[in-house]
């Protein structure tokens, strides 16, 4: 079993981001008259940072477990995603330049209703992502062109895979 969790030093700056964004937008609303557009407008940019800062708090509480039988998060938010019933596996990289450097990765998990979003400023990433892309592996999932492209860019490498029940494509870790 492995735990995993988002250091605080990582958030710091969603924190900042959030609040830099949220009590100079809810100062003006205070100090001074604007209107209807301008009071909408306003307030729409100050929910948009408070809602930020509240998804950076979520993340900041919860906490991620691996075992050979699942992936569980737990916090405020709890999930469970059965490798048993994993059904699909998403790894995408968002670039922040236009050049392709500077960027995060994401980590999208599902079993049914159940989904699980992680992204790559987790401690203990890769492991996680290992962890995954075997389970899908066992499940004979099919994965994307573009999540066995971001498998590869972390070293993780692709073999293809015997068909189960239509096209499969495997990972070899």
């Amino acid at each position: 079993m492995t735990h995993h969790t988002y250091p605080p030093s990582t958030l710091l700056s969603d924190y900042l981001r959030a609040a830099a964004g949220f009590f100079p937008t809810v100062a003006v609303l205070a100090i001074e008259p604007v209107g209807i557009v301008g009071g909408t407008m306003l307030g729409g940019f100050a929910a948009i940072f408070a809602i930020f800062g509240i998804r950076t708090a979520l993340r900041h509480c919860t906490s991620i477990e691996v075992t050979e039988a699942a992936l569980q998060s737990s916090g405020l938010l709890q999930v469970s995603i059965w490798w048993s019933k994993l059904d699909r596996m998403k790894l995408s990289y968002y670039s922040t330049r236009r050049d392709g450097c500077g960027g995060w990765m994401q980590l999208k998990l599902g079993a049914g209703w159940s989904t699980l979003r992680i992204d790559s400023r987790v401690e203990g990433f890769t492991e996680l992502v290992i962890a995954s892309a075997k389970a899908a592996e066992t499940r004979g999932l099919s994965l994307d062109p573009a999540t066995s492209a971001n498998l590869q860019a972390l070293g993780i490498e692709l073999r293809a895979a015997e068909p189960q029940f239509g096209n499969a494509a495997g990972v070899a870790v």
